[in-house]
């Protein structure tokens, strides 16, 4: 008798021993999803293979620490930096590429609100993709409804901007990222989105300016096509300093 799995259509469970990281790489690569810095994957990590993420990112941070000749046994400063950093990884800075998103209660319309709207500041926290390091700032949202438009509570503009957030991200990929998320929850006939934020990888290394901010926007539908009502938008937005 063959030694060999049935044909069940169903792919072999790969060995204990595998990474948890290269199972996780393997569902992705069967999907042809692709697994970037600010892409969220939560749908393909099972249950329990968090919590084995977070000991095989401790584990790799320890190597970094032995590497950077760090002696994390003789040094009590140091002595569980792996786990912290791992956990702050995995269960904080990044947690948005590793959970499922907010969930969101929707509303009809029913009062058929058609002005403006506006919500922020809203605190950004997120890291740059380049250097890993903070990227902290504000994000100001607009809302330009139409009747069959989604209405949302406003708590849960702030959670789907840490949702997004919360990856290795680019602002300019990041503001893009939201819209797009917003747009499809809401469907409103206009969006408008501007961030201001710190750079570390500019305040901390590299030229190590310590003043300089990053300031974008994204604008959709009535915001682009409307000047008046883009100027109204950017008008209400208090002094950003």
């Amino acid at each position: 008798m063959s030694d060999l799995p049935a044909a069940t259509g169903q792919r072999a469970m790969p060995d204990e021993g595998t990474p948890v990281s290269v199972k996780i790489r393997e569902r992705l690569a069967a999907a042809r999803r692709r697994c970037h810095a600010n892409d969220n994957i939560a749908e393909f990590i099972e249950p329990g293979e968090l919590e084995l993420l977070l000991d095989e990112v401790q584990a790799k941070m320890q190597g970094v620490l032995d590497s950077l000749v760090i002696d994390t046994d003789g040094d009590h400063n140091t002595r569980d930096t792996a786990r912290r950093v791992a956990k702050m990884y995995v269960n904080e800075v990044f947690k948005g590429r590793y959970v499922q998103p907010p969930p969101i209660t929707e509303f009809p319309n029913a009062e058929r609100l058609n002005e403006l709207m506006i919500v922020g500041p809203l605190t950004v926290r997120s890291a740059c993709s380049h250097h890993f390091c903070p990227v902290i700032g504000k994000i100001w949202i607009g809302i330009l409804p139409n009747e069959h438009t989604n209405v949302i509570g406003l708590s849960k503009y702030a959670r789907l901007v840490d949702w997004v957030m919360g990856r290795p991200q680019i602002q300019e990929e990041a503001v893009v990222q939201l819209a797009d998320l917003i747009m499809e929850k809401t469907q409103p006939d206009g969006l408008a989105i501007v961030m201001e934020a710190s750079h570390f990888c500019m305040s901390w290394r590299g030229v190590r300016e310590m003043d300089g901010k990053m300031l974008n926007s994204v604008m959709r539908g009535a915001f682009l096509t409307d000047p008046t009502l883009r100027r109204e938008f950017l008008s209400l937005i208090p002094s950003r300093n």
